[in-house]
């Protein structure tokens, strides 16, 4: 059984107060992660890691430093406090460094609510292996699909541990499984290619490969004879698959990180008006089987359901304990915490509002536009909002699919973009964000 990491972050804290620090905070992480490729029938690649990483963040006085190993022997851990302590002791003084105070501090500290952890044995890589070969048997069965780049499927199992010098120690595990395919179509300069794929915290809530496999295909044959749309503005639809991204950057925007820094084009906009009426965005950082649920934050504030809009107004920003202090605000319990670095703000699982209509519903209300089901690249103004990425997916006639597009880019501005949105009800609700399809008006599509 591998030994407790409340003993590494303990230890972590003594050396601390040993060399000097005015306060800590000790994070440690172990995990097991295996990971299964084939292809043409064959196993193509076969990972397995594990080990232990360590992180300590020491303060003196309103200097803070932080330093991270993958060593667990006393004398590293000695080092480590050592030097993260001359390293504080160099750092420019900030204000809004230091923990929480006690009784700023999340009662929960287990995951025991949040069923993240499978209970059940690790699969073995004969497992996965036979999962990601059915996954590309599925795909190739479709007629159409001429080849399957790859199909891979793994597992991952995670422990981690906070513990901090103000009185704050918590920990959880969790599991991944995942199984996915990417399928091509056609031959030489005609080919497409397309790709689905699945991930939960519990291998019985995975899709089967079969599944997986065939819609893998399906959608790359879907694909073939693609070809740019016309140059014009449009309404464009979001696909489920992508359409959590364009939420995403209104997250971004209201992080506290990027609106201390005034490098938001939201920065202004808390009480105002960013998405239409009767929609919202709710985090729920404690849904079971969701793969961003914590029991605490990167700080040991409890986490907790909040609205970030609600009824279509900005309400909160995104914060941790240091964003916090400079805007004159409490955290929102929302500080994510890595090994190597100070904790900074995040969200965890999201939702939006859901509609009433389908996407086909959506589609027939279009009439003609784009869906777009990828995209690549991105140039995006954080400050300004201006939006402009490069797209494919299908033409829309008559509220019907006309034609498979690629190479295409859809250009407007975020803020303005946002207050159009009309969504779909198909959104997957155990994903950690939980977005519809969403119909946007007036892009400009850049095409032939």
């Amino acid at each position: 059984m591998p030994a407790p990491l409340s003993d590494l972050t303990d230890a972590l804290l003594s050396e601390a107060r040993r060399a000097g620090a005015d306060a800590a905070d000790a994070i440690a992480i172990d995990g097991i992660s295996l990971s299964i490729g084939v292809r043409g029938g064959q196993l193509e690649q076969a990972e397995r890691s594990e080990g232990v990483e360590i992180g300590l963040r020491v303060m003196v006085g309103q200097r803070q430093a932080c330093v991270s190993a993958s060593d667990t022997r006393p004398e590293t851990l000695r080092d480590m406090a050592g030097r993260a302590v001359t390293m504080a002791r160099l750092a420019p003084v900030d204000p809004t460094v230091g923990l929480a105070d006690p009784g700023q501090l999340g009662a929960v500290r287990d995951g025991a609510g949040l069923d993240m952890a499978d209970p059940s044995p690790d699969p073995d890589p004969a497992h996965l292996e036979h999962l990601a070969l059915r996954a590309e048997a599925a795909a190739l069965g479709i007629r159409g699909v001429s080849q399957v780049q790859s199909a891979s499927a793994g597992f991952s199992r995670s422990r981690v541990h906070l513990a901090a010098s103000n009185g704050f120690s918590g920990g959880y595990a969790r599991t991944d499984h995942g199984l996915s395919c990417v399928a091509i179509s056609g031959e030489g300069l005609g080919m497409e290619r397309d790709y689905f794929g699945d991930g939960r915290n519990h291998a019985a809530d995975l899709l089967g490969p079969e599944q997986i496999g065939r819609i893998a295909g399906e959608r790359s044959v879907a694909r073939m004879g693609a070809r740019k749309p016309r140059t014009g503005a449009y309404p464009v639809i979001y696909d489920e698959r992508i359409s959590s991204g364009l939420i995403g950057h209104l997250l971004s925007a209201t992080n506290g990180s990027a609106i201390t820094r005034g490098a938001s084009w939201a920065r202004d906009l808390m009480g105002v008006q960013v998405l239409p009426r009767g929609l919202s965005i709710i985090e729920d950082p404690h849904r079971p089987r969701a793969s961003a649920s914590r029991p605490f934050d990167g700080e040991g504030l409890a986490t907790r359901r909040r609205m970030i809009v609600e009824d279509g107004v900005l309400r909160e920003w995104t914060l941790d304990l240091a964003t916090g202090r400079k805007l004159g605000l409490p955290s929102t319990g929302s500080a994510s915490r890595g090994t190597s670095s100070p904790p900074s703000p995040a969200v965890s699982n999201v939702a939006l509002t859901m509609g009433d209509q389908s996407l086909a519903d959506l589609l027939r209300d279009m009439g003609t536009g784009l869906l777009i089901t990828s995209m690549i690249g991105s140039s995006i103004n954080a400050t300004t909002g201006d939006y402009s990425r490069g797209a494919s997916g299908f033409w829309i006639e008559g509220g019907e699919i006309a034609y498979p597009v690629n190479e295409c880019t859809v250009a407007g501005n975020l803020r303005d973009m946002l207050l159009t949105i009309r969504p779909a009800n198909d959104a997957r609700p155990h994903l950690s964000r939980v977005v519809p399809s969403l119909l946007v008006e007036g892009l400009t599509l850049a095409g032939a």
